[in-house]
């Protein structure tokens, strides 16, 4: 297998802010590379670059064997986009819309009318497909907008943040069509600020903040960096958090955590379920009392607290404000 997507040392300014600072990623054949990041990091910067909607200010990129920047018209014929927010005409039929996509890339009236029918029905949208999109749901209207983005048979697509504002329904069901795409030999690069998503459908992951990769790895490879799986406890009585501590610091990788009212505890641990066994042994020994414990792997604000030092929404971001409001040169 080769390398579907690869870019390397991208760069991207807007005005004094730096949205990319030299980032590096590799994507291979029927591989999925997921971006995980906070709001402002960069990833739909380099998605709008990757798919040709900017020019980098510096670096360089190729997807399917195709220069970015010097053949824009063909890396376009080989992928397959989807945005943040669904690109559908909602005054078409499910049906219309994916005919237009279809006589829009060229493949004719009557093959444009076969594939939209194919797709309507594997996207579990044939019943819809009649009527008009602006009576679709959320999660309908994600699914033909992917749809959309599968026209063509692309060998590569780019998916920013395709789950974003949907419910944990809509959500399962568009990690289903994503699965089946991924079965089928698609390569697939996808952003998200969700690590359950990454966990569950990415071969490799990359994290990014402030335009540049702070880490790769699969997601398991990533929750190990920040002490593995973690004991959280609740105590009934903050009187006992120094005893508690004590305990938890025995098993700890690295210093325990409390809560402003010094009840709620949290400990990186190794051990895993041995550690928790240990750790309530003693309790019961030293007659500490806890309304809840728990063994549990590290959430994605865990990730980001140990790798950046902060949480992943970030709404102060200068490249936060510079990403959401950024333009698209015609």
């Amino acid at each position: 297998m080769g390398e579907m997507i690869r870019a390397t040392g991208l760069v991207k300014r807007y005005q004094k802010v730096e949205a990319l600072a030299g980032l590096d990623l590799s994507v291979q054949e029927g591989r999925v590379l997921a971006l995980l990041g906070p709001n402002g990091a960069g990833k739909t910067t380099a998605v709008r670059i990757l798919s040709t909607l900017l020019k980098p200010d510096g670096g360089s990129a190729q997807v399917a064997g195709v220069d970015v920047a010097a053949d824009p018209d063909g890396v376009r014929a080989r992928i397959g986009l989807s945005g943040q927010y669904a690109a559908v005409d909602e005054y078409l039929t499910g049906y219309e819309n994916l005919e237009m996509v279809g006589r829009l890339y060229g493949l004719g009236k009557q093959r444009s009318r076969e594939r939209a029918r194919e797709l309507l029905e594997r996207f579990d949208l044939a019943g819809a497909g009649d009527r008009p999109s602006k009576t679709y749901s959320g999660g309908m209207r994600r699914r033909l907008d992917l749809a959309g983005a599968l026209v063509a048979e692309p060998p590569v697509l780019i998916l920013d943040e395709p789950t974003t504002g949907l419910d944990v329904r809509s959500r399962q069901q568009m990690w289903g069509v994503i699965r089946e795409l991924v079965s089928s030999g698609a390569t697939l690069l996808l952003t998200t600020q969700y690590l359950e998503e990454a966990d569950r459908l990415a071969d490799e992951i990359v994290v990014i903040d402030h335009g540049r990769a702070i880490a790769r790895g699969t997601a398991d490879e990533l929750k190990s960096q920040t002490g593995g799986e973690r004991i959280e406890v609740v105590l009934t009585d903050v009187a006992d958090r120094v005893a508690a501590t004590a305990v938890l610091q025995a098993v700890a990788v690295g210093e325990v955590q409390a809560d402003d009212n010094g009840r709620a505890l949290t400990a990186a641990v190794d051990g895993g379920a041995r550690a928790l066994s240990g750790v309530l042994a003693r309790f019961a020994d030293d007659d500490i009392d806890v309304l809840d414990i728990g063994l549990r792997r590290p959430t994605l604000d865990d990730v980001f607290l140990s790798l950046t030092g902060r949480a992943t929404a970030d709404e102060a971001s200068d490249a936060a404000a510079t990403e959401t409001t950024e333009e698209v040169p015609a």
